[in-house]
């Protein structure tokens, strides 16, 4: 019987270098919230990917940028518990953006730690060929990675590849989860992050990033469909319009789309109650960074 192997890979980068998307795509089904808005990750959360006889344990971490504030501190915080201890520490780069001062300060800040390193240039699909071999060049220099890979988290181009060699490269041990589970999220934290990537999805940059979502309630209906209460906190009354729509368009909007995404992750009917709550100076409140999976920071 071939030794089972187990291993934990830290996914860190810049926000919006598709370190959510690649995570995705190797476990083969969606746990980690998506959108085209950058700093979309806020915690750090875990992805569970099998092959052959290799569990990978994938920690998307929130992207990793100069914070300004106390929420920012906590994301970065998150970032890097989230690479301690990691069989691989991978760097995912958005290959199409190319590399500015932020990639180059955080290629230098892992320069001289101990794991492995392996270097992922993203979005190899939409970036310019000729630019992609001088950007792993360029980092190359910073930071000695053991391996450079050029992948499309978006397409497929370059998993199977990378999968089969973290697998391979992965500690023998028994595995972490069950093989049916592929997130250590649990469903109340999994349900606000659907809700919240609806809100990021549909309003775009009509709403900053003054917005959380807290499940309230979360319970088992005799019939074995699921309910559940929400509430979406902004900062101001104009924020609250702009999630509520005209007439309630909106809101209306990302409840269905939500709902529809939860009972086909979960896999039963899901009645989702949302309401909008003005509450100024949130992201000062410990509770809240308990309920979205974040260390208070001082």
């Amino acid at each position: 019987m071939t030794e089972q192997r187990c291993g934990l890979v830290a996914v860190v980068g810049a926000p919006n270098a598709g370190k959510s998307t690649l995570v995705n795509a190797l476990v083969g089904q969606k746990v980690a919230i998506v959108s085209p808005k950058a700093q979309t990750t806020r915690a750090k959360l875990l992805g569970v990917a099998i092959e052959g006889e290799a569990q990978i344990l994938l920690v998307d971490t929130p992207g990793i940028f100069e914070p300004k504030r106390r929420l920012d501190r906590a994301m970065v915080a998150a970032a890097w518990e989230g690479a301690e201890g990691a069989d691989i520490l991978a760097l995912v780069v958005d290959g199409k953006g190319g590399i500015g001062p932020k990639v180059t300060a955080i290629a230098e800040s892992i320069a001289h730690r101990p794991e492995p390193k392996h270097l992922i240039l993203n979005k190899v699909d939409i970036a310019d060929k000729a630019r992609l071999l001088g950007h792993a060049e360029k980092l190359n220099q910073v930071v000695p990675f053991d391996e450079t890979w050029f992948v499309s988290a978006q397409t497929g181009d370059g998993l199977p590849e990378l999968k089969t060699r973290l697998a391979g490269l992965m500690p023998q041990g028994p595995w972490h989860y069950p093989e049916d589970q592929v997130s250590d999220a649990t469903e109340r934290a999994l349900a606000a992050e659907v809700t919240r990537e609806q809100i990021y999805l549909q309003l775009h940059a009509e709403l900053p990033y003054a917005s959380a979502v807290e499940t309230e309630a979360y319970k088992e209906r005799e019939d074995g469909s699921v309910e559940i209460h929400q509430q979406i906190l902004v900062e101001r009354p104009t924020q609250r319009a702009i999630v509520l729509g005209k007439n309630g368009v909106r809101i209306k909007e990302i409840g269905a789309r939500a709902r529809a995404q939860l009972s086909e992750l979960l896999g039963q009917k899901v009645h989702l109650y949302l309401h909008v709550k003005v509450k100024p100076g949130w992201d000062e409140d410990r509770d809240v960074y308990r309920d979205i999976g974040l260390d208070w920071v001082d």
